[in-house]
């Protein structure tokens, strides 16, 4: 049970970072999670709650700074909660990170790499280009603000640009409020979601009531001023419609292996297109298919991985519990000119050992599961005989544990791991991981 506490400045030594982008000091006979702290550092920070086994608190001035600290870029950090470590160097970042996975890996799968990969890097900015932003018509400002949550609060942030998010959706913030502002559901538009392709940008207002005549024309002039596609959702994901039913398919590209991928403004892509294109690339070169080589693809989504591990010649199967993605995925193939593929619709958390496709024999498997990871389908992995396994992860606690797994259970080993920076700025962690068995 948190409590609240007296507001009284102290000063302490910061020797971590935690999870969340936090600085760590130990004091009082507890730990003391400091926002706004590096590791290095000496602040004068106040404790804002306490807990039975922790305390949180948040820092009031500097004492002795960071050599790793910088100024953020965006005048609204600390503020909103897009980003929580834009006052940490590039460079340290990534060194966080990679600790965090090592520390993982050790502590949960108690395992460790022959070798840690080197990190793969991108641009810090302009690299988002799928958000979620929430929206809310605030009386006491008389305006509707459109934003990223603030940071360990539910409310809007008050922000009117993102230098995070890919052009053009990094200046359409303030627009986008404006543009709701002017609507009579002003105050029944809960969020925006925005997905920016390589050739067209399309938004989705989520509606919570049918918008009257002159709000489809706000919308249609908004659509014209800023050259984008609009799409309303009056209910679940199936309810989404391009306005007026105008809409230009959206696409990124994989250049080094000549395939352009359609989707949807709701689909699941990879948020960086850069890091997207280097992590395809490394996952490719790791898994190091032959012409010969039959590869199982798990979590395939949309054939993000799929289609150029094909494109070595080898038979590769691609498995995906959404059946729409599924079928985005026949359609890239076919569009790509891509043969040697085929793909299945089954639920990868579930038992899946009788299904036809579990029961052939693969050299390579590559997976790519959500946050929960893949300890259901390891048996089918381990029992395919494949040599390789290329295990590409949002999460560095749950790929430990499976790491584990297959390392004490199914006899492979750990060759190497490392860490990409899809969200820059962000303690959130992809990494990517090679498995291999002799």
């Amino acid at each position: 049970m948190s409590r609240r506490t007296e507001r009284v400045p102290e000063r302490v030594e910061i020797v971590d970072l935690t999870h969340d982008g936090r600085g760590v000091a130990k004091t009082q006979g507890k730990t003391f999670f400091v926002d706004g702290a590096l590791p290095g550092e000496t602040v004068d920070a106040v404790r804002v709650r306490r807990k039975r086994n922790y305390d949180e608190g948040r820092v009031i001035s500097l004492v002795v700074s960071a050599a790793d600290r910088v100024k953020p870029m965006c005048p609204h950090f600390g503020v909103c909660g897009g980003c929580s470590l834009q006052h940490l160097a590039g460079e340290a970042q990534l060194r966080a990170k990679q600790k965090t996975l090592q520390e993982n890996l050790r502590r949960i799968g108690n395992v460790e790499p022959i070798r840690f990969l080197e990190p793969i890097s991108g641009p810090p900015t302009g690299y988002r280009r799928r958000a979620r932003l929430g929206v809310r018509f605030v009386k006491g400002k008389g305006r509707v603000l459109a934003g990223f949550r603030e940071r360990f609060s539910s409310f809007v942030a008050d922000i009117e640009s993102c230098p995070v998010l890919a052009g053009p959706a990094d200046a359409l913030v303030k627009p986008i409020a404006e543009l709701i502002g002017a609507l009579s559901l002003r105050q029944r538009v809960p969020q925006v979601e925005i997905s920016v392709g390589d050739n067209r940008t399309a938004l989705v207002f989520r509606v919570l009531d049918d918008p009257t005549d002159a709000d489809l024309d706000e919308f249609r002039r908004f659509r014209e001023q800023h050259d984008v596609d609009v799409y309303l959702q009056r209910g679940g994901l199936d309810t989404v419609e391009a306005l007026d039913g105008l809409s230009t398919p959206l696409e990124y590209t994989l250049p080094g292996f000549e395939l352009t991928f359609r989707f949807l403004p709701t689909d699941f892509i990879q948020v960086n297109a850069d890091i997207n294109r280097q992590m395809v690339s490394k996952a490719t070169e790791l898994l190091s298919p032959g012409s010969d080589d039959n590869v199982l693809d798990l979590f395939c989504g949309l054939g993000n991985f799929t289609l150029p591990i094909a494109r070595s010649g080898a038979v590769v199967v691609g498995i995906e519990g959404d059946e729409t993605l599924v079928e985005r995925a026949r359609k890239n193939a076919a569009g790509n000119a891509v043969g040697g593929v085929e793909f299945h619709v089954a639920n990868l958390f579930a038992d899946c050992e009788d299904l036809e496709w579990a029961n052939r024999k693969y050299d390579a498997v590559l997976l790519d599961p959500p946050r929960a990871g893949a300890r259901e389908i390891l048996p089918v992995i381990a029992r395919s005989e494949a040599r390789r396994v290329v295990y590409v992860s949002c999460n560095p606690g749950t790929l430990a544990r499976d790491v584990g797994i297959l390392v004490y259970q199914y006899g492979f080993q750990l060759e190497g791991a490392g860490v990409m920076d899809m969200f820059p700025h962000t303690a959130h962690i992809e990494s990517i991981a090679l498995l291999t068995r002799h």
